[in-house]
């Protein structure tokens, strides 16, 4: 073994101190060994070829805990995750470039049609909820929590979009608001309080029966890990909504629900993938009603 201390490796690595220490906490790169009685830290020189690798990974903006992940695959199969990342950047990317088109056209007083909407009709639903204030990080954690939920305990299947699970973001997700989001899964009404008992993390409550206009996400909207990007894609959607509204003249009062408390729901998994390389069938919707017929307005997890 040829050990260098903290300072001569960081100095080969061409990563600092501060870096090092990060990563040794964070358990990406740890120390060959550590003092006992002084604290230093002592790295082997070939672990030079990791933490290469890992200011590499950093430059493709992979968290820490995905680079931890990495270095813990063979290399065929982290290959294949770096690829993939790459390809969800580029996709990201693209629609940051189709959203940054559409505002210049906004601006420049050309309006242009980004998605196709539709509407349906979603009848009163008992749902078993899980909701939480998260960033975006943690949007990603909630959703992984809410299905590894449902697979230690399976629910009763439900077919169609009716009972697809979906998630509701009440407010913004970013790096300055914290939604929240809601996670749920449609249940059958006779079965809801006798399921529930079962779900004591979960909360049940009754989505009143109303309209929703929606427009199916592209393939690369649906995020398939923690670096995914989907906020450009669900913006053009959200335009598209609103532009659609105001042509049909949808009022604030029309709103199946208060605006104050209106939801934008992604559903997910209502069908399976079309191809060996598509994703699941997804799409994002926003509650109304006619006049004619209001619905209700639904709570929020009891």
């Amino acid at each position: 073994m040829n050990e260098v201390s903290i300072g001569e490796f960081a100095r080969r690595s061409r990563l600092s101190v501060k870096a090092l220490r990060l990563y040794d906490e964070r358990g990406v790169l740890v120390p060959a060994r550590v003092d006992a009685t002084s604290g230093y830290r002592y790295y082997d020189v070939s672990q030079l070829e990791v933490a290469r690798l890992v200011a590499m990974l950093r430059q493709l903006d992979f968290s820490l805990a995905a680079i931890r992940e990495l270095l813990a695959c063979d290399a065929v199969d982290a290959a294949e995750r770096i690829a993939a990342h790459w390809r969800e950047v580029e996709s990201a990317h693209d629609a940051r470039r189709e959203l940054a088109d559409y505002l210049v056209n906004r601006l420049r007083g050309r309006r242009s049609a980004v998605y196709e909407v539709a509407t349906r009709e979603i009848p009163e639903r008992s749902l078993l909820c899980l909701k939480r204030n998260v960033d975006e990080q943690g949007a990603w954690a909630l959703g992984k929590e809410f299905i590894a939920i449902l697979r230690e305990r399976p629910l009763p299947k439900m077919e169609g979009r009716e009972g697809a699970m979906f998630s509701i973001y009440w407010g913004e997700v970013s790096a300055d608001s914290d939604g929240p989001v809601e996670w749920c899964k449609p249940v059958p009404e006779e079965e809801a309080k006798a399921l529930a008992s079962h779900y004591p993390e979960l909360s049940l409550r009754t989505e009143p029966a109303h309209r929703e206009a929606y427009v199916a996400l592209p393939n690369d909207a649906l995020p398939t890990g923690p670096g995914g990007s989907p906020g450009a894609h669900w913006q053009l959607a959200s335009e598209a909504l609103q532009a659609w509204a105001a042509a049909h003249g949808i009022e604030d009062e029309d709103l199946a629900l208060k605006p104050e408390d209106l939801g934008v729901r992604v559903t997910y998994l209502a069908s399976g993938p079309i191809t060996a390389t598509s994703a699941p069938y997804c799409d994002f919707a926003v509650p109304f009603a006619t006049h004619s017929a209001k619905a209700t307005p639904a709570g929020g997890a009891k």
